[in-house]
């Protein structure tokens, strides 16, 4: 009997068990989804970045001194005691002028971050002389800041970023830097009046022949130094006054000089003309025989030939071009049996520089031997 019943509750219980797993869900296999459809690779388009608007906050803090025996003297510039009339604001991280003292001759302001020049810095600077503003970013200079100081002597404000000549030059002014800015353009009257102007330096700029007219140079009666090298000038420049010494023109693209072009220049005595595109055709023979020039910078052009040059001339510069040969007749043009103390007869050349040309055979030895004076040849 007790079997039995064990028989019957292990039944009942296997029965019990089979129906749990009948109603426990079965697992679902995964449906596959469809792949998802990609849209076509598109590259986004790359925009320069260009260079972030300078601010002032850019620029170091302006650099302060100690309190002056001046009570005048500005706190971003320095007055020394040995030089009551001399105003020293160099490397100080300026962005204006400072108020200028009475007492101010000799005013130095180079090497700073001033943007442009106004009248309300020089209201009491009548008796500044002498400006020194070269590497600034100086764009602008109101016409009235030469108004406040009309005794003015020299202006240098090379390596700067003006685009044309200022207006409103005083008349009393004698040298002028202007070189290595960005200009363009000299206004019609820049160089009005300006007799006494000894010095006039635009080297590293854009002039061209169109802005050198023949009126442009022609009231510098007195000008005696000329520098307009590094320009892009085709042309040698007109209404050059005749009273220079010094004319710089290498590395223009100049390819021609009118025959007569120094005809007037009595006391010319240094030219350059390195780095240009002279060649025969462009050089008249005579064009150099001046008696009163001692140098002449001819390097870097197409000559073949030497030009002809006068007993005078000290320093010979013929590096760098296309001659093949000498002419010693020509060259030098004395007799080796003439009185070798005749030093009228005898040139006077002292320095003469033709390497990079192509000469065969040598320089003939009566042609060196001509030059008595020759301290140094370069072949």
């Amino acid at each position: 009997m007790k079997v039995g019943v064990g028989l019957f509750s292990s039944l009942l219980l296997f029965l019990l068990m089979g129906e749990v797993f009948a109603q426990r869900p079965r697992p679902k296999k995964p449906t596959r989804r469809p792949a998802p459809t990609r849209k076509p690779f598109v590259p986004k388009r790359v925009v320069p970045v260009g260079p972030e608007p300078q601010e002032p906050t850019d620029f170091p803090p302006p650099i302060l001194g100690p309190p002056s025996i001046y009570p005048d003297c500005p706190r971003e510039c320095l007055c020394h005691p040995s030089y009551p009339n001399s105003l020293n604001c160099e490397n100080r991280n300026l962005r204006v002028v400072p108020v200028i003292p009475f007492r101010t001759h000799y005013l130095y302001l180079q090497n700073n971050y001033i943007s442009e020049l106004t009248a309300e810095a020089f209201n009491n600077a009548t008796d500044v002389r002498w400006i020194n503003l070269a590497n600034n970013i100086i764009h602008r200079i109101d016409k009235q800041v030469f108004e406040k100081i009309p005794g003015l002597l020299y202006f240098y404000a090379q390596r700067n970023q003006l685009n044309e000549v200022p207006l409103g030059l005083p008349t009393s002014l004698e040298q002028l830097r202007l070189d290595r800015n960005r200009i363009s353009k000299i206004p019609a009257g820049a160089f009005t009046k300006l007799e006494n102007l000894t010095l006039l330096d635009l080297h590293y700029n854009q002039l061209s022949d169109s802005d050198l007219g023949k009126n442009t140079l022609k009231d510098l009666k007195n000008l005696m130094q000329l520098n307009l090298a590094h320009n892009t000038l085709k042309k040698m420049p007109i209404g050059v006054p005749n009273s220079l010494i010094q004319l710089f023109l290498d590395k223009n693209r100049i390819d021609d000089i009118p025959k007569d072009y120094f005809k007037d220049f009595t006391h010319l005595a240094f030219v350059r003309l390195n780095y240009n595109q002279l060649s025969d055709k462009g050089v008249p023979k005579a064009v150099f025989n001046m008696t009163s020039l001692l140098e002449l910078q001819l390097a870097h052009n197409q000559l073949t030939l030497v030009p002809l040059f006068n007993n005078h001339l000290e320093h010979l510069h013929l590096n760098h071009n296309n001659i093949e040969s000498i002419n010693g007749t020509e060259i030098c043009p004395f007799s080796m049996t003439a009185d070798l103390n005749d030093d009228r007869l005898v040139p006077r050349l002292r320095y003469l520089r033709l390497d990079g040309n192509h000469l065969h055979p040598p320089i003939p030895m009566d042609v060196i031997m001509c030059f008595r004076h020759l301290h140094s040849v370069v072949i």
